[in-house]
């Protein structure tokens, strides 16, 4: 078999068969095929496509080429959840508490902030002393236990992803939903859990900017887990505004923390509901809206709250942040950021607000950056908001006003104003499953 072969059917329109994909995969996983070769597969792909059959292989193929990990020393059904990427985006740190209460395991690895986007386990590390990294005894030891450990991602999971990835940075093939959804279901299939549910964010904060290109990718994603034997659902959710008030990281576990005992933000809420809700369904707990009502009576009775404390406790976090988050130490610096009219506030570009949080210091400009964990954004005011002139949009919290100067400039310039009040957009747009499409 060689590589130049492959290439050209490829090129040529042709379908890969699972020994070709698998010879490529691995040849470039070992280093015996060379980046431009890599590089020529991947821009055929590109411009030629693949059928849901063929994207399939192609991940199974990626999640192989290193670690699979094995979760069958945790009993019952392991179920996993991933988001795409968004800004204000805490959802796991609710949802994960509330499956593991309702009795499902919830053994899960998660990411660290990417560009505009926050992650998890940043999140997670601004709770003192709290360690996300765990061994495979530990984390299967503690889901046994508790029915839930987040952990960052470790070990030697889809390696062919990381290297396909940087190619596809460098070579104008970041945006092809082939490649997108094996690279996310790579790890997803290698993490081992039984059911997957996706978060598919839609809109300008978000990677998928408009609707009907997010449900082609959670079909995609959906049609990968199925055909690789993991039950798969994804929901398409709104991501033109951020997530609930708080962008930054101990501010977001703190709005989590409100969540869950029932006071947080409406949208939040909603969605974080729906995806506990989706993910109980997957994993056979009945049918959806049961399995949401069963999820929102762990918010009312408390068991999500007290289920994310033990998992604090097991990781080694100081639980005293839980109990009463005032005790997160504060940022140096609180900063407002008045409106220059009056109106609606009928637009924002979500993803520049994200940047402007980490410009405030809650994410990294550069990947050896070190974060600010009390850093970041308090919305006053979002999408369809009426707002008067000198009125508070936003709070900044960081430890330096050179900082905050910075990113108000990039804050105001992503908020658009209007004289009459804008149409609602929904939460959830739609629901993908393998039984077809449904949009709300």
């Amino acid at each position: 078999m060689r590589m130049y072969d492959i290439i050209a059917r490829k090129r040529d329109g042709e379908v890969l068969s699972r020994e070709e994909l698998a010879f490529a995969v691995q040849g470039y996983t070992d280093g015996s095929i060379p980046d431009y070769q890599m590089s020529a597969l991947l821009m055929a792909i590109y411009l030629k496509g693949m059928t849901s059959e063929e994207t399939a292989v192609l991940t199974d193929c990626m999640a192989r080429s290193g670690d699979m990990v094995d979760l069958s020393g945790i009993k019952g059904v392991k179920v996993d959840k991933h988001s795409t990427g968004g800004v204000g985006d805490k959802t796991t740190l609710v949802v994960a508490p509330i499956v593991a209460a309702c009795g499902v395991k919830m053994a899960k690895m998660s990411g660290r902030g990417l560009g505009h986007t926050g992650g998890t386990v940043d999140k997670m590390e601004a709770i003192p002393g709290m360690k996300t990294v765990l061994d495979q005894k530990e984390f299967f030891a503690q889901v046994n236990k508790i029915g839930l450990a987040v952990i960052g991602q470790s070990g030697n999971l889809a390696p062919a992803d990381k290297k396909m990835y940087a190619l596809r940075d460098v070579t104008a093939t970041i945006g092809c939903i082939p490649l997108i959804a094996s690279s996310i279901m790579s790890k997803k299939l290698a993490a081992g859990s039984d059911a997957i549910l996706l978060d598919v964010k839609t809109g300008n904060g978000a990677f998928m900017k408009t609707l009907d290109e997010s449900i082609a990718l959670a079909e995609a994603m959906v049609a990968i887990g199925e055909h690789n034997g993991r039950r798969t659902a994804a929901l398409v959710t709104d991501m033109d505004t951020p997530l609930g008030y708080a962008v930054g990281n101990s501010m977001e576990v703190t709005e989590a923390v409100e969540t869950l005992r029932g006071h947080g933000p409406e949208d939040f809420t909603t969605v974080c509901l729906d995806l506990a809700g989706g993910l109980l369904e997957l994993a056979g707990l009945g049918g959806f809206d049961a399995c949401r009502a069963l999820a929102e009576e762990m918010m009312k009775n408390g068991k999500g709250l007290a289920k994310l404390r033990e998992m604090v406790v097991a990781q080694g976090g100081d639980p005293a942040v839980i109990d009463d988050p005032a005790l997160f130490e504060q940022a140096a610096l609180r900063y407002e950021v008045k409106s220059p009219k009056s109106g609606y506030l009928a637009r924002m570009n979500t993803e520049q607000v994200g940047i402007s949080a980490v410009l405030l210091g809650a994410g990294r400009e550069k990947k050896e950056d070190s974060i600010d964990f009390s850093a970041g954004i308090t919305l006053c005011k979002k999408a369809g908001d009426a707002v008067e002139k000198g009125e508070t949009l936003a709070v900044f919290y960081t430890s330096d006003e050179e900082k905050a100067k910075r990113a108000e400039e990039l804050y105001l310039s992503a908020m658009t104003f209007s004289e009459t009040k804008p149409d609602p957009i929904p939460l959830i747009m739609a629901k993908v499953t393998r039984d077809g499409v449904v949009r709300f």
